[in-house]
């Protein structure tokens, strides 16, 4: 067995693990169509946990979208255990800016609004369906190593 499979694996079984201690029973992942959260719904689905695999686009170009779903149908042929979802905020997020255009809201600020209304949707789904959250970051991005 070569040593990603074994990585792979062992990193599947630790989600499981972790899961199955603080009974959790779903696991929420938000596909962007990059390559962190492609590893990282993988990784859910292989735990063979109910796994939400959820689309959030936001005023998305067509090849990020794409991608997504792509890989959210390459998952549900794999594995039972995965669900997928569209979950369009395009609108969501029009509202918000068109009430914080009142105020003085810098652009930079608005970038990180996409990020803070997916994260909501997703902390909302899990909430709902005695799941978690499971993030897409990576080591370089959390702590700068």
């Amino acid at each position: 067995m070569s040593k990603w499979k074994n990585l792979s694996e062992d990193i599947s079984n630790w989600i499981l693990d972790y899961a199955n201690s603080n009974n959790i029973s779903t696991l929420v992942v938000g596909v962007s169509g990059g390559i962190d959260s492609a590893v990282t719904s993988t990784l859910c689905a292989k735990t063979g946990l109910r796994t939400l695999v959820i689309n959030m686009p936001i005023h998305q170009n067509d090849s990020e979208y794409n991608l997504s779903n792509q890989h959210m149908m390459w998952l549900r042929s794999n594995w039972d255990n995965v669900e997928s979802h569209i979950i369009n905020l395009s609108k969501t997020f029009d509202v918000l800016k068109n009430e914080l255009s009142k105020k003085e809201v810098s652009d930079i600020a608005m970038v990180n609004t996409r990020a803070r209304i997916r994260m909501a949707t997703l902390y909302s789904l899990a909430g709902s369906n005695n799941g978690i959250v499971v993030g897409t970051g990576n080591k370089v991005e959390d702590f700068g190593v």
